[in-house]
């Protein structure tokens, strides 16, 4: 049986103007990603990983070329299309964790269930079911001032994955983590992955996730380099 295709761009580039002049972020990029894999965009800043990572969650678009996400031309959508395809389909997490400050743990899951206008007793049930997967149901009544590091990116994680999304776009979600927190976090993203089948696709130069990654796609300067699968690679520990 066929993998579905959920994301694919088609001679993408992107270009930002730059005073009189532009620069070229993407260079005519063709790229495909199916249900379930666990990939990574791995190159030097300026490479053009966020750019990419931006377009396939419908936070920008192409300049040239096509970039359709789960049967949705992103170049064609219109602002409210294209808040209702990341509300309902897409999960992001950020290396800067953007927890709401005033709001609890629970109360931050929550908030994407809000948007969705889940009913009351269905949405308590799904907030918890979110924090029981990265083991924080304890601190459910906690605000983000009183979490680690980690347990601030592992809400983070739950506020992503509570809408059981199709694709979770991850970027640099490491960067501000040590090395126990890491691995701790990325052993989460792949059982979440494995469990749930979600494609994972993360922006990163962070040696310790790639050697989760079952995918590597290489970037330097708005091109792809390398796209390589890893078979039976050893997690790194």
């Amino acid at each position: 049986m066929a993998i579905e295709e959920i994301i694919r761009l088609s001679e993408v580039t992107k270009r930002y103007p730059m005073g009189e002049t532009e620069f070229t972020a993407l260079k005519n990029i063709n790229l495909a990603f199916h249900k379930g894999e666990f990939a990574g965009l791995v190159g030097p800043s300026g490479s053009g990983k966020t750019t990419l990572l931006n377009i396939m969650g419908s936070l920008d678009v192409p300049t040239t070329g096509e970039a359709v996400v789960l049967g949705q031309h992103i170049s064609k959508l219109s602002h409210k299309a294209s808040a209702e395809l990341r509300n309902r389909h897409l999960g992001f997490i950020f290396q800067v964790f953007n927890l709401l400050p005033v709001y609890t743990v629970y109360e931050n899951v929550e908030f994407a269930l809000l948007l969705q206008n889940m009913p009351a007793q269905e949405r308590k049930k799904t907030v918890y079911e979110a924090l029981d997967w990265v083991g924080l149901t304890a601190l459910a009544h906690k605000k983000p001032d009183k979490l680690s590091g980690g347990e601030g990116q592992r809400v983070a994680i739950a506020r992503a994955m509570v809408k059981r999304p199709a694709i979770l776009l991850a970027d640099e979600p490491t960067a501000n983590l040590d090395a126990a927190n890491a691995h701790l976090i990325l052993q989460t993203m792949k059982r979440l992955n494995d469990e749930l089948k979600t494609t994972f696709i993360f922006s990163t130069h962070d040696e310790k996730v790639m050697g989760y990654l079952g995918r590597i796609i290489h970037l330097r300067d708005g091109c792809i380099e390398l796209d390589e699968t890893i078979k039976n690679k050893p997690l790194q520990r």
